[in-house]
């Protein structure tokens, strides 16, 4: 079980740091003439996921409320 949430707390932290490029990258392309609207869009959309995936790992990581 320990290790199962340690992995599960390495892999968050390499999700933000995904996240985090992605938001570099798309500063970055945003700033560029010509714009590449395609290839904008497409890290825009990827970086969506990922924080989709985040905020569900870090719910099934947050034990249950007692009731």
């Amino acid at each position: 079980m320990d290790e199962e949430l340690h992995s599960l707390s390495r892999r968050l932290i390499e999700l933000r740091m995904e996240h985090a490029d992605l938001d570099g990258m798309i500063d970055q392309l945003s700033q560029q003439l010509p714009l590449d609207e395609l290839t904008l869009r497409r890290l825009k959309k990827r970086r969506l996921s990922l924080r989709d995936l985040i905020v569900r790992l870090e719910q099934a990581s947050e034990p249950d409320e007692p009731a």
